[in-house]
């Protein structure tokens, strides 16, 4: 096993093994620190001015997600679990229109298929139900 301490076939104490492996993560922890210092350079030297200078259509500001919470009127977790339940019914229907059926093991299969992703939808929206604070809570 790598990084064991003993040969796993006749049980010697492997000491290198422990001096080896302080050597590749020490290597590891400094190419990861370049490769962040490299992403923080591009990131901060070219991406963000260009990004600031990038103008939204107005409507778009109804996108955000606090302006949707608000509007629904919907806590984040519960949004959250909304979400992911209307994804999941955008997912049966995307099995209804991608796949067909041409004998009846294939229809089967796809009906499994649609059944799964509304039985995702089904406890999405029942987190969300749960995860929904009461009216006596609000108070």
């Amino acid at each position: 096993m790598i990084g064991a301490r003993f040969c796993h076939a006749c049980g010697v104490s492997r000491p290198l093994a422990d001096a080896a492996a302080r050597e590749i993560v020490s290597s590891w922890d400094q190419n990861l620190a370049a490769a962040k210092a490299r992403a923080a350079s591009i990131w901060c030297g070219w991406i963000v001015p260009t990004w600031r200078t990038v103008s939204f259509p107005r409507w778009m500001q109804y996108l955000h997600f606090h302006e949707i919470k608000r509007w629904i009127g919907l806590p984040t977790a519960s949004l959250i679990a909304f979400i992911t339940g209307l994804g999941c019914v955008v997912g049966t229907i995307g099995v209804s229109v991608f796949y067909k059926a041409s004998n009846l093991a294939e229809f089967q299969a796809i009906q499994m298929w649609r059944i799964e992703w509304l039985l995702g939808a089904t406890a999405a929206f029942v987190a969300g139900i749960l995860l929904k604070p009461s009216d006596k809570d609000r108070d």
